[in-house]
């Protein structure tokens, strides 16, 4: 689309591609009101052994600032997500001042004050009279341009908009604004800090509201207009289909009524009347509404409640589609974060394409005849185009001859022999979990790039900084368990990915960047070769879930490493983990690395040094033996199903037993199937499902 050459001329992965810079020691936030003092505890929790400089000119705000640090830290402990030691060094290093001159070292600051563009310029020009050039310095707005903000900048190129969400210390979602005058190394940094501490960061253009804001506000604002057909708490309880808690619900938490009046009159100021904040909203403090899934209360006709959910699909629809249309922001980006940032159950063009083009057609006509001005008829030619784009994986390509890379298709012509496409699955809050759509997406990019004679192969690799892929979404599974014949289709159909791995003649590298768990090291073992961060760990859980690895983790390791069969009886039966030094020794990876460029990288390279090796042959390793019988088989202390052990013991001792490794696959998706009747199977997925530990020992 339109755009996304603008917002993303090199990676599209921000964690790839050499950085000059190193993190920043010393970083501070100007503004310790709502938002400003959980963007500076999302920064001291992410960068150990920072500063954190805190100003603002009221004291009692600084030194509620400390206090909420403080509350965070023990719940953090209280919840075992932080150590004593690391609460400790958490609070420690914090510096609250109203003096400016604290600022003098360091190497980044993020404004979050007032949303009023005389003082944030103000507050800039103070900034700079102290930080030195080389320090980079950001603004946390949620509607005014950064071209706007920095107009009077003296190093305008070090600065940009960086747009939080609340909670900002928790919420993974960033804006990074471009425009005109920010360079681009700014942009790729900044990316490249917030993905590496556990954010999605996301690039959009410089316009009023940017992106997900003007996707909020107009949620808000239309349903605000919709007031006079139903209450707040009724037009919540619609909105609750889509979204985890309505639009009132959501502006009394943030004191948002005002947030919603600025935004919305910045956007009308630039792109017309239709987007006037409601006038109900100077009168209201706080809507009468429940919490989320309490009944609504009153009577709403089933006209009423159609029209409801229609204009809140209108406003949403017309916002991400108009954004992407004019080129402010990629598909897969709003899709995407409009989960991570603003709670939507599914992307809004994820839920067209499960409407259908004629459905959204109608919403969108409907939202032109009863609110004229707004994008909407004239979008729904763009609908085809727009859905038309890779939801979970990112693709970029390394070139074989310079270390520049860029996101062009495999049409190029003009690229040199040996160029890798580099695949990045992206699931952040999931760990980058399987689903079908994502198998298939990544199946479809090999598929669309193979058969070019410039690419050499292929890297598959996790996003962030935590997970190569962590399995299964197991969302289907309560659909499936019980049908032995439905759970092996679905086992054989979960396999095309794997499949065509395995009869390919270019290679595909794993470049395992953290957890690969169940699915997930299934996928990186059946690659044609592995290389791996030091954080990486290997491990089969579905035992521990009464499940078993039904895609070829009972098959292919035998085959592969039969020389390290009792690791692999081990990480089968008691769910024991690989760690990547253990994979290294055992030749399950050729190769560490120190950082994620570096493993992608050295990925490529084998990738490369593999030309003409493929396909791999996977023959049956002759007297090797299965698994012993485990007497009281465990996990963590707590015992597993004898009834699943004894399945996947049986299905490894016939793997072993037959020859062609087509057939012997086929083991493996009968024995899902037979699994998937069991009671530790219904026991193990209710019990994920419902964030408790399974207990088998009643079955």
């Amino acid at each position: 689309m339109k755009g996304a050459d603008l917002l993303y001329p090199g990676y599209v992965n921000p964690l790839l591609g050499e950085k000059d810079r190193r993190p920043p020691g010393h970083v501070a936030v100007v503004g310790a009101g709502t938002i400003g003092p959980d963007i500076g505890y999302y920064l001291k929790t992410s960068l150990p052994g920072s500063r954190l400089t805190l100003i603002d000119l009221d004291e009692a705000a600084l030194s509620a600032a400390f206090q909420r640090y403080e509350t965070y830290a023990r719940k953090g402990v209280e919840r075992g997500k932080l150590s004593a030691q690391a609460a400790e060094e958490v609070l420690g290093g914090v510096v609250l001042s109203t003096d400016y001159d604290q600022l003098a070292s360091a190497d980044l600051v993020i404004e979050a004050a007032s949303e009023d563009v005389a003082i944030k310029q103000r507050i800039f020009q103070m900034v700079e009279e102290r930080v030195s050039p080389s320090a980079l310095v950001t603004s946390n707005t949620s509607s005014i341009p950064a071209a706007t903000i920095f107009a009077e900048m003296r190093h305008p190129g070090r600065s940009t908009v960086t747009h939080f969400f609340s909670p900002a210390w928790h919420n993974p979602s960033v804006e990074l604004v471009v425009w005109d005058g920010c360079e681009r190394e700014t942009i790729d940094y900044l990316a490249w800090l917030f993905c590496s501490t556990g954010k999605t960061p996301v690039v959009v253009a410089d316009v009023v509201a940017f992106i997900l804001s003007r996707v909020f506000d107009n949620w808000c604002n239309e349903a605000a207009h919709l007031l006079p057909q139903a209450t707040a708490r009724q037009i919540d309880r619609v909105a609750e289909e889509f979204v985890a808690a309505g639009p009132f619900f959501v502006l009394n938490l943030a004191h948002g009524n005002p947030i919603i009046v600025e935004a919305n009159t910045r956007q009308m100021e630039a792109e017309g009347e239709a987007y006037a904040p409601a006038s109900i909203f100077s009168s209201v403090d706080r809507w009468l509404t429940g919490r989320p899934g309490e009944p609504a209360g009153g009577i709403m006709s089933a006209d009423v409640e159609a029209a409801v959910r229609d204009r809140l699909l209108g406003a949403l629809f017309s916002q991400c589609l108009d954004s992407v249309v004019q080129g402010w922001g990629t598909a897969a980006d709003v899709d995407l974060t409009s989960c991570l940032a603003l709670g939507f159950k599914k992307g809004p063009f994820t839920l067209m394409a499960d409407l259908g083009l004629d459905e959204t057609a109608r919403i969108l006509r409907r939202l032109e005849r009863e609110r004229p001005g707004l994008p909407s008829g004239a979008l729904v030619d763009e609908i085809p185009a727009v859905l038309d784009f890779k939801r979970h994986v990112l693709v970029d390509r390394l070139r074989a001859s310079s270390d520049d890379a860029r996101t062009e298709g495999a049409t190029d012509a003009q690229t040199a022999p040996g160029d890798v496409i580099v695949l990045t699955i992206r699931r952040p809050a999931q760990l980058n979990a399987l689903t079908d759509d994502l198998t298939d997406e990544l199946l479809a990019c090999i598929l669309e790039h193979e058969d070019d004679p410039a690419i050499a192969g292929f890297v598959l690799v996790g996003y962030g900084p935590k997970a190569f892929c962590a399995g299964a979404d197991l969302g289907r599974f309560p659909d499936l368990l019980g049908d032995a014949g439905a759970c092996e289709q679905y086992a054989r159909d979960c396999s095309r990915l794997l499949v065509h791995l395995d009869q390919m003649t270019k290679p595909v590298v794993a470049a395992v960047n953290g957890l690969a768990l169940g699915g997930g090291a299934e996928i990186a073992l059946r690659c044609h070769d592995r290389v791996a961060l030091p954080n990486a760990v290997f491990q089969f859980p579905e035992v521990a879930l009464g499940l078993l690895p039904g895609i070829g983790g009972m098959i292919l390791p035998y085959r592969r490493w039969p020389e390290s069969a009792p690791v692999f009886h081990r990480m089968l039966c008691e769910a024991e983990s690989l760690d990547a030094a253990g994979a290294l020794a055992i030749g399950v990876v050729s190769a560490l690395a120190d950082g994620y460029d570096e493993l992608v990288r050295l990925a490529a390279e084998r990738v490369r040094r593999m030309a003409g090796s493929l396909p791999l042959v996977y023959r049956a390793p002759g007297d090797l033996q299965g698994p012993p019988d485990l007497l009281r088989p465990r996990y963590q202390g707590a015992p597993l199903s004898r009834e699943v052990v004894d399945l996947i013991s049986q299905a490894i001792k016939e793997g072993l037993q037959t020859e062609e490794f087509p057939a012997a696959l086929e083991v493996g998706y009968r024995a899902f199937g037979r699994v998937a009747t069991t009671g530790a199977a219904a026991e193990g997925v209710a019990a994920f499902l419902g964030r408790r530990k399974p207990d088998f020992s009643r079955l």
